[in-house]
């Protein structure tokens, strides 16, 4: 898709966490309306006749787009968040990392099996994160899932759509 607007208020910062990292910042795309009514413009024509009934959204930045596209097509929310920040009873997926492991999670009564899944998430590079997000959804027998990136990363030589299944169902807004 790669709107020129969106692509025009995407802020790079180069060498950030690391030095030869180019960091996509999608804060300046929350922080504008008209971004803001793009991506969620996009994401409803994308979206809209797939039957969504729940949007899991990844901890942070996953939390805005999901939250602002399940009004818009009358889904509810989920949160996959890091261990400890749900209250209640949780379901657990650990995944490897450049430096070693880590887990997310999601609350058990979450997810049911008459459910339509979409992950959400703002950047697609190795896809680690997402692919424990889906493994874990999997895990609850949704009727079907569908993956989704504001942003996914080609450039620096990332395959992070590779991890996936070839049947996953993944789309991107911005691809650079």
């Amino acid at each position: 898709m790669n709107n020129k607007i969106l692509l025009q208020n995407l802020r790079c910062i180069k060498d950030f966490p690391v030095k030869g990292i180019n960091f996509r910042d999608v804060t300046t795309l929350f922080k504008s309306h008209e971004c803001l009514e793009i991506m969620l413009d996009e994401l409803y024509e994308i979206y809209k006749d797939k039957g969504i009934t729940k949007i899991v959204g990844i901890e942070s930045r996953g939390f805005v787009m999901a939250s602002a596209l399940a009004v818009k097509l009358g889904a509810g929310v989920v949160l996959c968040r890091k261990p400890g920040k749900l209250p209640a009873e949780t379901v657990q997926e650990s995944y490897s990392k450049e430096y070693g492991t880590d887990t997310i999670e999601i609350h058990k009564d979450a997810i049911n099996e008459d459910d339509v899944v979409l992950l959400h998430d703002d950047l697609l590079a190795t896809g680690g994160t997402m692919k424990a997000a889906y493994n874990l959804v999997k895990k609850f027998n949704p009727k079907n899932i569908y993956v989704n990136f504001i942003i996914e990363i080609t450039d620096e030589g990332l395959h992070g759509r590779d991890i996936f299944d070839k049947d996953t169902e993944i789309t991107t807004l911005i691809t650079e």
